[in-house]
């Protein structure tokens, strides 16, 4: 039963120079709300350069994709920021640079600002509530001492406005090493071919990726 069980489980394969190999996944869907169609097994651009994204067209092969990991993981590692019986913790290396915090509670994540978390005079419920918002999983919190860091929803991948595949629901990603405190339950991938450190999103979107369609 255990071999059944594993081949219904949702997982994403990141294959070499190529795309993501997504398999059992029930729920797709783009920025714009629309569900996307999945199958069995579906394949997902990760270079950035298909005519068809979110799905792999085979471009990664003419344009030479290399999914090599090249950041030198000295940014990988959490800080913790305590604020009374709340702590959260934040892990620059595996930052999405999404923005959610800095532009949702800006006088607790201070963009440009050193510290840059600072958890003073906003309640404790409103912090939690931003941090629980975090995509990629670098901001996560406990409360004496416990930490909480995941959330009970079901496997789902969304295709973000310009930037990474959103993945929540513990869909299962084979990967060597993950970062300092990360969750498996929620994180995202790099979809425009650029971050140092693929499969994670670490931002280069920015720098002008588009997706016109999703």
């Amino acid at each position: 039963m255990a071999d059944v069980k594993d081949r219904a489980t949702p997982r994403i394969e990141p294959t070499p120079n190529g795309p993501y190999r997504v398999r059992n996944l029930k729920s797709l869907s783009n920025s714009k709300g629309e569900t996307l169609e999945t199958r069995t097994v579906i394949a997902l651009c990760r270079c950035g350069r298909s005519n068809n994204k979110p799905l792999c067209d085979g471009t990664h092969a003419e344009v030479g994709f290399d999914s090599s990991k090249l950041t030198d993981g000295s940014l990988n590692k959490r800080d913790t920021y305590p604020a009374g019986r709340l702590a959260i913790h934040d892990n620059r290396g595996i930052c999405a640079h999404v923005g959610r915090c800095t532009d949702g509670l800006p006088a607790v994540f201070r963009l440009g600002e050193e510290p840059w978390i600072r958890p003073m005079g906003v309640d404790e419920g409103t912090i939690i509530a931003q941090i629980r918002q975090c995509p990629s999983g670098a901001l996560s919190y406990s409360i004496d001492g416990v930490e909480l860091r995941d959330q009970n929803r079901a496997p789902a991948i969304q295709v973000s406005k310009n930037g990474p595949y959103v993945v929540t629901g513990g869909v299962e990603l084979d990967v060597d090493e993950w970062g300092e405190g990360a969750s498996k339950e929620h994180y995202t991938l790099c979809r425009c071919g650029g971050s140092n450190n693929k499969p994670f999103c670490d931002g280069t979107h920015w720098k002008g990726f588009k997706d016109d369609n999703n």
